[in-house]
């Protein structure tokens, strides 16, 4: 394959996007350019991330590896340095190749020994220092557009770490000019780059765009809430039990200060809202998807005019999704819940077979598909270590497996109707778990873990998590044997030798 005939790969990416934040999904969601890439590409509505936290998700995605092969589990946790990464990253692998590689806004590596290099770029801006440094990025909105950036973090004073408290919830109409959002920033500079003479090369380009919403804070443009109509958005269901129900939630909350008591101020403020309050802070997080929506847009077009979309392949990822006030007033991530796992996934553009545009793939798609699928289309191979499997070849995998660390151990073992969660109680001994029938139960408001008739399904399940973990740590053992020995041993000897009846439950 010579560079000539290599398609480009445009990889679009948005921050806690929710799979079903799409107007593929629900009419009310004004998204018009993701959708005409749906339309003319495949879907993968069944598609998760491997970590729902943006650093661990972020380097999954980009190693091609799961956490608990590549070391990186957790938000808080050091994350490795350039020399001691488990693997080429995206970037660099296409640069390798022989690709011009540009990429704007965030990746977020996490915190390193030593700041990171731009990992293979060889344009790099970013938008904020909050979202880290990397030597030989070019840009800051702090340095560039200062009064822009004081404008906005005025505007979001109270809205807490990652703008997740409460306030940054609720929302308000944007009062500063898109500009001076920092998404707004990076795709200006992005559409900059775009009109000028970098892409006058024959090399194909990588052109990597990641916003950091619809991440809250909800605070979008007057002309975008101007889409919705107050009246058609839903209220909030809520379940038949309260937050005391045991599940793996509740555990997260109980061993960690900051996660347990931020989630009782956000069931304290949801419960003071009125039903249309409460309908305000939906309507605010599908009004940044449609600003979103129109970025990409606006970026898709100057790829067009500059002949860059004639031979394509087009990726549309989120790095986790957002519980958006589900399961009495949760938001964020930080659970295997599919609101918080499951992720809108797309591959659209010229590069891919006629006959598969235009189809939905029902298959249990990976955010580690996204490195081999990439490769495969750009001609070069990919690493020992990767996990993932290319989306454009037949499905290889019976379910999808995430996991989370933060602050207690819990996975995650997804089949097309059935989904596991097993997860360690530091308070209780031995391995945790639940069990949903996700066909009848969608929602996943009733626990069939302890259910009889659900027993077989349950070790079934159990026996592919264990068989899973054991792979993967096989794949990758520096890394691998230090994260997933420990979970083996715990989730073998539950389910090998714990049975239902010694079990206790609430």
């Amino acid at each position: 394959m010579t560079a000539d005939d290599r398609p480009d790969i445009i990889f679009l990416m948005t921050d806690q996007q929710r799979w079903d934040a799409l107007g593929v999904h629900n009419r009310l969601v004004k998204t018009p350019h993701l959708d005409r890439l749906i339309e003319s590409g495949i879907l993968f509505p069944q598609a998760t991330c491997q970590a729902p936290m943006c650093v661990p998700s972020r380097h999954s995605l980009m190693t091609g590896t799961y956490p608990s092969q590549n070391g990186v589990r957790s938000n808080e946790a050091a994350t490795p340095g350039d020399d001691a990464i488990v693997a080429p990253v995206l970037a660099e692998a296409m640069r390798d190749a022989g690709y011009l590689t540009a990429g704007f806004g965030k990746t977020h590596w996490g915190r390193t020994p030593e700041i990171p290099s731009t990992r293979g770029f060889d344009v790099r801006v970013v938008g904020t220092r909050d979202l880290g440094i990397e030597v030989g990025a070019v840009g800051w909105q702090e340095e560039e557009d200062p009064d822009g950036r004081a404008a906005y973090l005025e505007m979001t004073r109270g809205y807490g770490p990652g703008e997740e408290e409460p306030v940054g919830y609720i929302g308000a109409t944007s009062t500063i000019p898109t500009r001076n959002h920092p998404d707004g920033w990076i795709a200006e500079r992005a559409l900059e780059w775009l009109d000028g003479p970098d892409l006058e090369t024959d090399k194909p380009l990588f052109f990597y765009l990641s916003f950091v919403k619809p991440h809250a804070g909800h605070n979008p443009a007057a002309e975008f809430e101007a889409l919705y109509d107050i009246d058609e958005i839903p209220d909030l269901e809520t379940p038949p039990w309260d937050e005391s129900r045991y599940d793996h939630i509740r555990v997260r909350d109980d061993n960690s200060h900051f996660l347990g008591a931020r989630s009782e101020r956000w069931r304290d403020a949801w419960r003071g809202l009125t039903p249309r309050e409460r309908r305000y802070a939906t309507l605010r997080y599908w009004a940044n998807c449609s600003w979103l929506d129109s970025l990409f847009g606006r970026a898709l077009d100057r790829l067009a005019v500059r002949g860059r979309l004639a031979n394509a392949l087009i990726v549309f990822a989120s790095d986790h999704g957002e519980m958006l006030g589900e399961r009495n007033f949760q938001f964020s991530k930080y659970c295997l819940y599919d609101s918080s796992v499951r992720v809108p996934l797309v591959l659209s553009g010229t590069a891919i077979a006629s006959g598969l545009r235009g189809t939905v793939d029902d298959r249990p798609a990976a955010l580690v598909d996204i490195y081999p699928t990439i490769a495969q289309a750009a001609g070069f191979g990919i690493h020992a270590s990767a996990a993932g499997a290319s989306l454009l070849e037949p499905a290889r995998r019976a379910g999808s497996f995430a996991e989370m660390h933060e602050p207690a151990p819990a996975w995650m073992w997804r089949t097309a109707r059935y989904k596991l969660i097993a997860f360690v109680d530091p308070e209780r001994s031995g391995a945790q778990g639940e069990l949903y029938d996700l066909q009848a139960d969608p929602r996943e408001w009733h626990d069939l873990y302890h259910d009889p008739a659900h027993l077989a399904v349950r070790a079934d399940l159990m026996a592919e998590l264990i068989a899973h973990m054991a792979a993967t740590s096989a794949a990758s053992p520096t890394h691998g044997a230090l994260g997933a020995a420990p979970v083996l041993e715990a989730v073998h000897a539950f389910a090998g030798h714990q049975n239902d009846s010694e079990t206790s439950h609430e």
